[in-house]
């Protein structure tokens, strides 16, 4: 008798998906222009590709830039949070926040706490004059990248940042 099991007997583990947490200008970014590295990290958040983090902060920031500088786009960034399905990170606490106010200005500290707490795989922000800073890069282990960076890095694709 043979030893026969079917080739689905044991299928193979699928690989972890990356966990990404976007600041408020890549989300921005991506929705207004439609094309261009912070629009394809949005795409492969849809697809599922990738796995988008967001804190209730980053989606209060979003809201508020898209209902003042453009408004005709609010209902599409909402269907696109809908597709998307992100994880929703709370807001650290302010001894969260506090911890870490030297590495950062105080304005995005809340952001870079959360995506610490979040434990996220990476950060993609535009802010780079402050979240690539030598203070955050020198105390902070989480890899934290522009768009381009990040497709660059992880999937090998060099797009126009």
């Amino acid at each position: 008798m043979s030893d026969f099991s079917p080739p689905f007997a044991e299928a193979p583990a699928l690989p972890p998906v990356l966990r990404v947490f976007l600041d408020t200008s890549v989300i921005i970014a991506g929705m207004v222009s439609g094309r261009g590295a912070a629009h394809e990290v949005l795409r492969l958040g849809e697809a599922g590709v990738i796995q988008v983090y967001l804190s209730e902060q980053v989606l209060t920031e979003a809201d508020r830039v898209f209902s003042s500088k453009f408004p005709t786009l609010i209902a599409e960034f909402h269907k696109f949070l809908r597709n998307l399905d992100p994880v929703l990170v709370d807001d650290p606490t302010r001894a969260e926040v506090g911890s870490i106010e030297g590495w950062i200005n105080a304005d995005d500290a809340p952001i870079l706490a959360a995506a610490i707490k979040s434990r996220a795989d990476c950060l993609v922000t535009w802010d780079l004059k402050h979240f690539q800073s030598r203070n955050v890069t020198e105390n902070v282990q989480l890899p934290i990248f522009t768009p381009g960076e990040f497709l660059e890095n992880y999937f090998g694709k060099d797009m126009d940042r």
